[in-house]
């Protein structure tokens, strides 16, 4: 039997096609899970039902801004109302893609990134964490944070501080969730070139005056296993910390950097 037959997992920020997100919804589907793909509505709609065609019949899509607290409880309670039950929520809905100086960043943009990255993990988690304590079978909660989470990096303030923020996040709700058999576990892949990741590339090319094959070449050479992170890495974490093999690790903020993160 695939390991998560049975179970329902909610995904978001799952409604890209060259998306972390995406990646991970699919291996939790191959694994057998029902997955909620979920991403914020707009011009991305059409592209989140392509994600979940690709996925096959296990898959449902569901707009939600996880900025909304109304929004969030619909999604869990529409996991539900589809599939039986939550199981698994994979918080990977975030923002990384305002790379200013300090002295530029505005107020505004600050705060957006925290609301998305920071706030809606915590959303997410509450009401994911209340629908699988009402079940009483445990769960499993899973933040894709970043190596950001880990190291600072120039013109990233608001990300590094939201990044950093979930694994304190991710620690505090394992530490309460617990008693009802609730894992929750943090992710911290180093750079993935996803279409988020593509413009990271271009700002940090042009910022450091290299071509975007050079930045990368020079971004392998740092890397022990000498490549920089494929979205297959960290949807390969996310399997493993929603499986029955990870039942006894929790509020741990595991790196998937090739060994370019040892902390």
């Amino acid at each position: 039997m695939p390991p998560l037959e049975g179970r329902t997992a909610i995904v978001t920020g799952a409604g890209r096609l060259r998306g972390l997100g995406r990646a991970i919804a699919e291996r939790l589907a191959e694994d057998g899970a029902n997955v909620v793909v979920s991403d914020v509505e707009g011009d991305g709609d059409s592209e989140m039902q392509e994600v979940c065609a690709t996925i096959g019949e296990r898959a449902v899509a569901r707009p939600c801004d996880v900025r909304d607290e109304n929004a969030v409880a619909d999604l869990v309670a529409f996991a539900a109302d589809r599939f039986g039950s939550v199981d698994v929520l994979v918080n990977n809905a975030g923002i990384g893609y305002m790379m200013q100086p300090l002295d530029d960043v505005s107020a505004e943009d600050w705060r957006l990134v925290l609301e998305v990255n920071l706030m809606g993990a915590f959303l997410c988690t509450k009401y994911a964490a209340r629908q699988m304590v009402a079940q009483g079978r445990g769960g499993r909660i899973v933040n894709i944070a970043s190596q950001a989470a880990k190291s600072g990096f120039p013109h990233m303030a608001s990300y590094v501080a939201s990044k950093h923020g979930m694994v304190g996040l991710t620690r505090s709700n394992a530490v309460e969730l617990g008693t009802h058999g609730i894992t929750v576990n943090a992710v911290c892949p180093n750079h993935v070139t996803t279409d988020l990741g593509a413009r990271q590339n271009d700002y940090f090319a042009a910022y450091k005056g290299l071509s975007v094959e050079q930045y990368l070449a020079d971004m392998a050479g740092r890397i022990p296993l000498g490549r920089p992170g494929l979205a297959a890495d960290t949807a390969n974490a996310v399997a493993f910390l929603c499986s029955d093999a990870a039942d006894y690790i929790t509020g741990e903020a595991l790196n998937v950097s090739g060994g370019e993160e040892m902390h």
